[in-house]
């Protein structure tokens, strides 16, 4: 079993950084592709930013040059440094495991239906 655990959310202003992280633990292949994910309230789950094994990344148009994704695979961690915060930016953000899918099902349409494990999610919240 792979389990996921998200940490680093919170409040903040437009503007404003936040740095979320995603420990992985159980069996786990670094030749996975992993992704995360955000879902605001009555909207669908979204990809955000995804990195595969290779270190090559993607993101989604709205984040681009604002979010990095990283990943430490020594110590099992998934960060996205997220930066000039905006308010539609606010949702829960989720890490998550696409298998040895290629790094852009992460951001396309339906991309959340690709990854077979989630964390519980953490929440980011922008203010103005």
């Amino acid at each position: 079993q792979v389990q996921l655990v998200e940490s680093g959310g919170g409040s903040v202003q437009a503007g404003g950084s936040l740095r979320l992280s995603c420990e992985v633990s159980g069996y786990f292949d670094n030749s996975y592709t992993m992704g995360w994910f955000r879902q605001a309230p009555g909207k669908e789950r979204e990809g955000v930013a995804g990195i595969d094994s290779n270190g090559l990344t993607v993101y989604a148009d709205s984040v681009k040059v604002r979010f990095t994704i990283s990943k430490d695979n020594t110590k099992m961690t998934l960060y996205l440094q997220m930066n000039s915060l905006r308010r539609e930016d606010t949702a829960m953000y989720y890490c998550a495991i696409a298998g040895f899918r290629p790094v852009s099902i992460v951001v396309a349409v339906n991309g959340a239906n690709a990854c077979g494990y989630w964390g519980q999610g953490t929440q980011v919240t922008v203010s103005s």
